[in-house]
């Protein structure tokens, strides 16, 4: 079994992949838009919606994050990302500040970096893009 994240942007899920694919040096799979959706499907896409995301997939190290923009076909309204966060384990001090930083830019840093009780270092921010991380890097047992 393997857990992964799904996240739904509002019109911005390329741009978002965009900034993770650098962020994480990560390997961009798949990117496929509501336009290229198979006719077979039976969808009407209207004409503003066409050029949205509809499935991205990034491999980051063996894991995969996933997203789409929001489903023009959807018919509730898009209420952001909220109530959840992507927690992010590293393996060195130096790692942590990296990725803090890059995801950080732009964005809001709710707890700022730093050694903690059970971590050398964690931190808590929301990218530009209203998505939540904690970066940790654990104290050895």
């Amino acid at each position: 079994m393997q857990l992964s994240t799904y996240l739904i942007f509002d019109g911005n899920c390329r741009d978002a992949f965009d900034f993770y694919q650098r962020c994480f040096d990560a390997k961009l799979e798949a990117m496929a838009t509501y336009a290229e959706m198979p006719d077979s499907e039976g969808m009407e896409i209207p004409e503003q919606a066409r050029n949205l995301v509809m499935h991205a997939r990034l491999r980051i190290g063996s894991q995969m994050l996933m997203a789409s923009d929001n489903s023009p076909m959807c018919p509730a309204p898009y209420e952001g990302i909220k109530g959840a966060s992507i927690a992010v384990g590293v393996d060195s001090v130096q790692e942590a500040e990296r990725l803090f930083n890059a995801l950080a830019d732009n964005g809001t840093v709710q707890m700022p970096l730093e050694e903690t009780f059970w971590a050398h270092r964690f931190g808590m921010l929301v990218d530009r893009f209203g998505v939540a991380w904690m970066i940790n890097y654990d104290k050895a047992e």
